[in-house]
């Protein structure tokens, strides 16, 4: 466990990833989403009004800016950490143990992080003139228990996807990335086949849980196909 620990803080001296990064893109999404807002507003679009509103908590800008950060940041916690924390004596178990705490630790102060900021928008009825940042549909639409939820596991699914990408290329070079990369093509393939004839009644009987128990088993799924990439793995 003082292993688990120790790879938890090695990766928790990225500060600056960990916290400071994910906050800037926030930061400059808001901005970049707010310019494009005034431009509908000089345009005639009314803030307020239905079509506006609907239109702005349609914008998921500031999700998708995070997730190639994120699996990014998944892949480069096991590619440049692996071997330092292996060095410094933790085991294999210990180093995705360690590393999967610290994707939770990320995921939730991410998760803080947006309810506190769609906090402060409805609160400010939306920043005062009616811009829609985070109150927006796909982070849960104003409601903070499913935004935390949204965010939590999104952000982890991300992190420990790219830690079983980081782990694959470990092992077997560049072609355990496009393996994985050509496993994941197949099974959304051969889901969608078997999916599309009852597409209909899937999607009128959708529930949100369905998403975060998915989300929670790719996360497990990717952090045990992490440990068992990095069992035989050679230290580069």
């Amino acid at each position: 466990m003082n292993a688990v620990i120790s790879t938890t803080r090695l990766h928790l001296n990225r500060r600056r990833e960990t916290f400071v990064v994910p906050l800037s893109i926030a930061g400059m999404v808001a901005v970049v989403s707010i310019l494009i807002s005034l431009i509908f507003w000089r345009s005639g679009s009314l803030p307020g009004t239905p079509g506006w509103v609907s239109g702005s908590r349609s914008n998921p800008g500031i999700a998708y800016a995070l997730v190639g950060f994120l699996i990014y940041l998944g892949v480069s916690s096991v590619a440049t950490t692996f071997p330092f924390a292996l060095a410094l004596g933790a085991t294999r178990r210990a180093f995705v143990g360690g590393t999967f705490l610290w994707n939770a630790i990320a995921a939730a102060y991410i998760a803080a992080l947006f309810a506190i900021l769609n906090g402060l928008e409805i609160l400010t009825h939306h920043w005062f003139a009616g811009f829609y940042i985070f109150d927006i549909y796909i982070l849960g639409g104003g409601d903070t228990a499913k935004l935390l939820l949204i965010v939590f596991l999104g952000v982890l699914s991300c992190l420990t996807l790219g830690g079983v990408f980081a782990a694959a290329w470990e092992r077997f070079g560049v072609r355990g990335p496009q393996a994985i990369a050509v496993a994941l093509v197949l099974a959304l393939a051969i889901t969608a086949i078997i999916v599309v004839p009852d597409l209909p009644a899937i999607v009128a009987a959708f529930q949100l849980w369905w998403l975060a128990v998915a989300a929670a088993a790719l996360s497990l799924l990717a952090a045990l196909g992490t440990w068992l990439l990095l069992r035989s793995a050679i230290i580069r």
